[in-house]
């Protein structure tokens, strides 16, 4: 390597912070990720040129919201639950749909012969894989919704811890000592019974 290799940067936390803020307010004008990273790039940007990719965006963001105690938090949060809640409304309409396509029969076409009484699975199968590509979806945003809120609260462990005092090794060393005793002499007495049989 002519130049060596590139040497490691840490991102200044202030640097940081400043381009989180421009993210946040961004998200709240109603930007998306990619508009972000496209934005980001031009040079009279917000950023001044220095491109803030989608991911990069999108931990920025939830640093942002995480760092703040600020009522644009929830003009945020009004903003990406509208979004979610729209979203959720076009699946609705789509699944629509696809339950018309699943419960109509379709008959065979073939070269442009249409066979009457030879049924075509085929856009049942297709609007079953759409029904679940859509739960899926429906299941993300649902996902996203309980983050948003802070509905997913973390969970509780319970966990028990037991003291033990030299007195309680001590027993537990006698009795595991009295047990292998015990074991002993009855081995040898199933052995010496059984020899005499």
């Amino acid at each position: 390597m002519v130049n060596g290799p590139r040497t490691y940067r840490k991102t200044d936390p202030a640097d940081r912070a400043a381009r989180a803020a421009v993210v946040f307010d961004l998200r709240i004008a109603g930007k998306s990720y990619r508009q972000i990273d496209t934005l980001s790039q031009d040079p009279n940007g917000p950023t001044n040129g220095r491109r803030i990719s989608t991911t990069t965006a999108k931990e920025l963001l939830y640093e942002e919201v995480a760092r703040r105690i600020d009522p644009r938090v929830e003009t945020w949060r009004a903003v990406e639950a509208e979004r979610l809640e729209g979203s959720l409304q076009r699946l609705d309409l789509l699944a629509e749909k696809a339950w018309v396509i699943l419960d109509t029969d379709h008959v065979t076409v073939s070269q442009g012969r249409t066979f009457e009484n030879i049924a075509d699975p085929g856009p049942a199968l297709q609007a079953i894989d759409r029904l679940i590509k859509i739960e899926e979806q429906r299941r993300k945003i649902s996902e996203s919704l309980r983050k948003l809120f802070g509905v997913d609260a973390p969970q509780q462990i319970e966990a028990t811890i037991t003291e033990m005092t030299p007195q309680d090794v001590e027993l537990q060393e006698l009795l595991n000592e009295a047990k292998a005793k015990m074991e002993a002499q009855q081995a040898r007495l199933l052995g010496n019974g059984g020899e005499s049989a």
